[in-house]
């Protein structure tokens, strides 16, 4: 049972469509009963369905009771090492100390990282790898999102996407930060990864908005894959206390995604 669970959600954190049916048969019982408020779905073919969890905390717990070995090798030799979640992350940052413009790499390991500069007290995680790269407009927008001067004298910036950032040994790093700023897609999916680090990193996150939407209005532009990932958007906007993200999403029924930050600056 664990090894097919393990697939079944290997297979959703990647955005792989699955069979539903046989995937709810891997499910507790009382799982079962709700599976219609946890999991979204986008039909792909007959016995395909691609499967969106409404709860980081349902997937957390899940992924605990699919009962991974303790180690990649014991994986192995029970003939699948990807049923053990890598103990090691990779995760590419600029900061002040670097020798040219490409960005360095921390080597994160359980309870260790490797990393050839001193982290500053603040960081600014990006989800998306183009404004990553173009991090001095980013930089540039969290300053204006915080009413105040952000630069690589004060604030690392570490590119964030694909869930990477959610990986517990990234997590266990980023928690020595003292103030972390989220730049994520203004969607479903940037509030739902949002919400993730908050549960296990508390009042330290911040997700960046600028104080006024009306210029980025027009960048609303994204269609939502289905009527209900809209809505959930908007209810958890309103949940977390983001009055005017919320408004936008109701006014256009469309998300943005962050590269629209780049054209306005």
């Amino acid at each position: 049972m664990s090894l097919a669970l393990a697939k079944y959600l290997a297979a959703i954190r990647e955005g792989k469509p699955i069979n539903y049916s046989a995937f709810l048969k891997q499910l507790p019982p009382d799982l079962v009963a709700r599976h219609r408020d946890c999991f979204e779905l986008d039909r792909v073919s007959q016995q395909r369905w691609r499967v969106t969890c409404r709860d980081e905390a349902v997937m957390t717990e899940l992924e605990r009771l699919a009962q991974a070995p303790s180690s990649r090798r014991d994986a192995a030799l029970q003939g699948d090492s990807h049923r053990r979640v890598t103990a090691t992350a990779f995760v590419l940052v600029y900061h002040d100390a670097l020798a040219d413009p490409r960005p360095d790499v921390a080597c994160l390991t359980a309870g260790a990282s490797h990393i050839g500069f001193t982290p500053k007290s603040t960081a600014l995680v990006i989800e998306n790898e183009d404004n990553f790269a173009q991090y001095r407009q980013m930089l540039a927008f969290a300053g204006t999102c915080l009413g105040e001067t952000l630069s690589l004298a004060t604030c690392d910036v570490i590119l964030g996407g694909g869930h990477r950032v959610l990986r517990e040994p990234v997590t266990d790093w980023l928690a020595g930060y003292e103030r972390i700023h989220c730049a994520f897609d203004y969607d479903l999916g940037g509030l739902k990864m949002f919400q993730a680090l908050q549960a296990r990193l508390g009042d330290r996150m911040r997700f960046l908005q600028p104080p006024d939407w009306a210029p980025y209005r027009d960048g609303f532009q994204k269609t939502p894959q289905t009527p209900q990932r809209l809505m959930d958007a908007i209810n958890r906007a309103s949940t977390l206390g983001f009055a005017g993200l919320a408004s936008l999403f109701s006014e256009t029924r469309k998300f943005m995604e962050q590269e629209i930050i780049l054209d306005e600056h």
